[in-house]
């Protein structure tokens, strides 16, 4: 079985060269890499070698220009997996155009950051049909060891946009608290300390505190990527009528944060727009 890899970003490149380990495989990005396997000179050349594309790209406007620019050359019988963390309505209406031509089409987002992508840890959500899943469960292998199929196709973008919605209020949550520690001049440091003690120890605040206590946020995640998510889940919460107000009170916090320049930073930034700093 034959692999080309579309988007050799932060985690796709990783997630590619993992899956070159057993299999067949050609790589591309719009940006030349150097890669531990075949650079491709084009869409083209992705389309011609490849019986299943996998693509990872950064938002709606690339994965849909990338279908038009792919379309010319797919054949039927071809499979598209796409890792992308992208709007579930554009994935299903790219699904359409791709159905036309006969190539069958998932949607496989990816949770955790680049080391459990260079590990081949990650954990991978799938949207699509059960044979499908069945048949490039191997090829998804390489790359994540938490693999579960949520339902038929945008299902696995639905569950990635709940996961970080999930994330984005689990760290307005931390960023309020610690927030409030320092204003009752509470040392932040026993602040975490102390609150591990209880039901209120959690992963974003154990791995995000030194960020706010140093106000230095490397960035792992993005207030861009999470800003785009956040609105995603807003658009889902829209469609099923749903009031979710926590999560509609995130999305103004990330809105905040786009418009005072946090986009680069990471996502634990916002703890600046939280408490007005």
């Amino acid at each position: 079985m034959k692999i080309a890899f579309i988007g050799l970003g932060i985690m796709g490149l990783p997630m590619a060269t993992n899956i070159s380990k057993k299999y067949d495989l050609i790589g591309y990005d719009v940006v030349q890499k150097e890669t531990p396997f075949a650079f491709a000179s084009s869409y083209e050349e992705c389309a011609k070698f490849a019986d299943v594309i996998i693509s990872m790209v950064p938002n709606n406007d690339n994965f849909t220009s990338l279908v038009s620019d792919m379309l010319p050359f797919l054949r039927s019988g071809q499979i598209w997996i796409d890792m992308s963390t992208i709007s579930p309505l554009t994935s299903l209406a790219n699904k359409e155009r791709l159905d036309k031509v006969g190539v069958r089409m998932a949607d496989a987002p990816v949770v955790k950051s680049q080391p459990a992508a260079i590990k081949g840890e990650l954990g991978i959500y799938f949207g699509g049909d059960e044979d499908l899943f069945n048949e490039v469960y191997p090829i998804l292998s390489c790359m994540g060891k938490n693999i579960i199929r949520m339902g038929e196709n945008s299902k696995g973008l639905q569950m990635k946009i709940l996961h970080n919605a999930l994330v984005g209020e689990i760290q307005n949550g931390v960023n309020e608290i610690l927030g409030l520690a320092k204003k009752a001049n509470i040392d932040l440091e026993d602040c975490v300390k102390a609150l591990s003690y209880g039901g209120a120890q959690a992963f974003y605040l154990d791995t995000k505190a030194n960020n706010i206590i140093n106000n230095n946020y490397p960035t792992a995640f993005s207030v861009l990527n999470m800003n785009k998510d956040i609105h995603f889940a807003v658009e889902l919460a829209d469609k099923l009528d749903a009031e979710a107000p926590a999560l509609r009170n995130v999305c103004k916090v990330y809105e905040e944060a786009m418009d005072a320049g946090l986009a680069k930073e990471d996502f634990s930034s916002t703890f600046k727009v939280v408490n007005k700093e």
